[in-house]
């Protein structure tokens, strides 16, 4: 059985309202479940997909300070 995450998640928020985004990610950085990890990355790559050069080096900024910050 082949199963597309990326289809998956696309699929489950296609008509949500932003809100209801919203609370996805907020709860799962809340529970801490690596199960919610792909969902992550689909979000990031749909987020990276539309960002002009400027957003990407604000994400990327923003990033590295996060991995600075938690590392220490």
């Amino acid at each position: 059985m082949n199963i597309s995450i990326r289809k998956h998640i696309l699929s489950n928020f296609k008509d949500v309202e932003k809100k209801e985004i919203e609370e996805a990610i907020v709860e799962s950085i809340g529970d801490k479940e690596e199960l919610t990890l792909p969902g992550f990355g689909v979000f990031f790559e749909l987020l990276w997909q539309e960002a002009d050069k400027e957003m990407k080096e604000e994400i990327i900024t923003n990033l590295k300070r996060a991995i600075n910050k938690e590392s220490n």
